[in-house]
C-alpha cells in the first residue's frame, strides 16, 4: 500500500475511523426487525380485539374461482421497494469493505511495526541465491500480509545497495507465491474464532508496556477486523445469489475472462492490495455468489494491478530499483495472459485438487498459478536479468549514488570503529 503510506499515518488512521463510522450510521441494521404494515394481519387482530368485533375471515375461493382484485399499494410499489433493498445493499458492501480495508492497514501497519528491520535483515541475509531469494520472499510476504509490502521494501533496499537488482529477482517471484498464503486462510473459514483474537488484540494493545507489544495487539485487531468486513460484504451480498443480472454477469465474467481480469486490476489499483481483491472473491466464492471461472478472471486481474503501487515506488530511486519494478511487471503480465488462455484448464485442475467449496477453489487455483509460474520462470532468471540490464542500463546519476552511499557507508564504519576509543 505505497499510497497509503505516504499518507500521515495519524490523519489515514483518523480519517479511516470516521469514515467507517459514518458508514456504520448510515447503514441499516444488519438483522432488521419484523415490522407491521398497514392491512397486515397483526394490526387486523389488534384493531379487532381493542373494538370487540371478531377478525373478519376471507372467503376462500379455489385456483380457478379465484377472483382477480386490483394491485395493492405495495404491489404497486414494488419495484421501488426493490431499489431501496438494492441501496441498503449497496451501503451494506460499503461498510463492510470500509471495515476490511481498515483492517488490513492496520494489519500491515502493525506487522511493519513488529518486524520491518528484521525482514530487512532476512531479506539482505537469505538472498545469496535465487532459490534462496524465493524462499525468503514466501516468507516475508506471508508475514508482512503483502506482497506490494515486500516489494516495495526490496525496491528500496536495492535503491540502496543493500541488495543487488539480482537477488531481488528470487525475492519477487516468492513474494508472489506468498500472498496466496493469505487467500488460503481466508478460505479456511475461522470466523468462529476471530474474536477470541480481538479480544487478546485489545487486552496486548492496553497492557503492552512496549511499542512493540503494542503492535502485536494492533495486528490482532487488524486481522480481526479484516474477517469481520469481509462477513459483512458478504451478508450484504446475499441477496444477490438469486438475482438473475447479477448472476448473469458473473457467467459472463467467466465466459469473458479478459473483461473479468480489467475487473480485477481496476478494483485492485483502486484499493492497493491484489491481497484483499482475491480475498473478497475467496469469500463471496464460498458463499456461491462467484463461480470458479469468474473468480480465476478476477484473480488475474488483481496480480496486475498490484504492479501500479510498486512501479510508482520506483520513481526516483535508479535504474537497478526500476529494473526490479518492470520484472515484477513483466511477470504477472505475462503469467496473467497465459493464465486467461489457460483458464479452462487451470480450472478443471483446481476442481481435481479441491473439494465443492468454490472459495477453496478460488485460494488453491491462485496457489497453483503463482507456483507454476515461478518454476517456470525461475530456471531463465539469469537470462532475463542480463536482458532488463540492456533494457534499462546504468547511467551516470546511477554511479554517482552509489559513490554517495558508499561514503555514508564507510563514514559510518569509521563512527563505530572511533566509538570504543571514545568510551
Amino acid at each position: 500500500m505505497f499510497i497509503l503510506k505516504k499518507l500521515n499515518r495519524k490523519l489515514f488512521s483518523y480519517l479511516s475511523l470516521v469514515l467507517l463510522v459514518t458508514t456504520l450510521l448510515i447503514f441499516p441494521p444488519a438483522f432488521p426487525t419484523q415490522v407491521s404494515f398497514l392491512g397486515s394481519p397483526a394490526i387486523t387482530s389488534s384493531v379487532n380485539a381493542q373494538t370487540n368485533q371478531p377478525e373478519s375471515k376471507e372467503p376462500e375461493f379455489s385456483d380457478s374461482q379465484q377472483p382477480k382484485l386490483p394491485l395493492s399499494p405495495e404491489e404497486q410499489g414494488e419495484g421501488e421497494e426493490e431499489a431501496i433493498d438494492f441501496f441498503k445493499m449497496a451501503m451494506g458492501a460499503i461498510a463492510g469493505l470500509v471495515l476490511f480495508i481498515y483492517g488490513v492497514t492496520r494489519l500491515a501497519e502493525g506487522l511493519e511495526d513488529v518486524g520491518e528491520e528484521r525482514m530487512k535483515r532476512l531479506l539482505s541475509k537469505f538472498t545469496t541465491n535465487r532459490f534462496a531469494g524465493v524462499a525468503t520472499g514466501i516468507v516475508a510476504t506471508t508475514f508482512l500480509e503483502s506482497s506490494s509490502v515486500t516489494i516495495i521494501l526490496v525496491i528500496a533496499m536495492v535503491s540502496a545497495s543493500i541488495l543487488t537488482f539480482v537477488q531481488s529477482l528470487g525475492v519477487v517471484l516468492g513474494s508472489n507465491i506468498g500472498t496466496a498464503v493469505g487467500a488460503q486462510i481466508i478460505s479456511l473459514n475461522i470466523e468462529l474464532y476471530v474474536p477470541i483474537l480481538m479480544f487478546s488484540g485489545l487486552l496486548v494493545f492496553f497492557l503492552g508496556k512496549t511499542a512493540r507489544i503494542k503492535s502485536l495487539g494492533i495486528v490482532l485487531l487488524g486481522f480481526g477486523l479484516m474477517f469481520y468486513g469481509l462477513e459483512a460484504i458478504d451478508s450484504a451480498m446475499e441477496p444477490f445469489r438469486d438475482y438473475e443480472p447479477f448472476l448473469n454477469l458473473m457467467e459472463s465474467l467467466g465466459r469473458n475472462p479478459v473483461l473479468g481480469a480489467l475487473l480485477g486490476a481496476i478494483f485492485t489499483v483502486i484499493i492497493q492490495s491484489s491481497s484483499a481483491t482475491v480475498a473478497i472473491v475467496v469469500t463471496l466464492a464460498g458463499s456461491g455468489l462467484i463461480a470458479l471461472p469468474a473468480g480465476i478472471a478476477i484473480m488475474l486481474g488483481a496480480e496486475v494491478g498490484t504492479c501500479a503501487d510498486t512501479l510508482v515506488a520506483t520513481i526516483g530511486r535508479g535504474s537497478a530499483a526500476l529494473r526490479t519494478g518492470l520484472f515484477h511487471l513483466f511477470f504477472n503480465l505475462s503469467s496473467a495472459v497465459l493464465g486467461i488462455f489457460l483458464a479452462p484448464q487451470l480450472a478443471q485442475l483446481t476442481q481435481a485438487i479441491s473439494g465443492d467449496d468454490v472459495g477453496r477453489q478460488v485460494a488453491n487455483a491462485q496457489m497453483l498459478f503463482n507456483g507454476i509460474g515461478v518454476v517456470v520462470v525461475i530456471g531463465f532468471l539469469p537470462i532475463i536479468a542480463r536482458a532488463l540490464e540492456k533494457l534499462v542500463p546504468e547511467t551516470i546519476a546511477d554511479r554517482e549514488r552509489q559513490q554517495r552511499q558508499l561514503e555514508k557507508q564507510q563514514a559510518k564504519a569509521k563512527d563505530l570503529q572511533a566509538e570504543p576509543l571514545t568510551r
